[in-house]
């Protein structure tokens, strides 16, 4: 079962938890997963059209799924997948 690493500032909707395991073969099934369980990140996570918000950033290990195969990249029982929004300022 993959484990999602959870940031500081989402860590609320887990009950503080900063990792939790979820089902999903693939990255897109993992937080779908993550939203059933934990209600609330769905909303952070996707936009209306169900893509992952602009801001938002997840990793496989330590690979952009961006540079992978997105939300369909896949999964094993190790993996672990990070989310990791994204930091702006001057």
């Amino acid at each position: 079962m993959p484990s999602i690493r959870i940031p500081t500032q989402l860590r609320t909707l887990t009950g503080n938890a900063g990792e939790v395991r979820v089902d999903g073969s693939t990255v897109g099934e993992a937080l779908k997963a993550l939203d059933a369980a934990h209600p609330g990140f769905g909303d952070r996570l996707f936009d209306d059209a169900g893509a992952l918000r602009r801001f938002v950033n997840v990793f496989v290990a330590d690979e952009d799924i961006r540079f992978l195969q997105g939300l369909e990249t896949p999964l094993e029982d190790t993996s672990t997948v990070s989310i990791i929004p994204a930091v702006a300022g001057g």
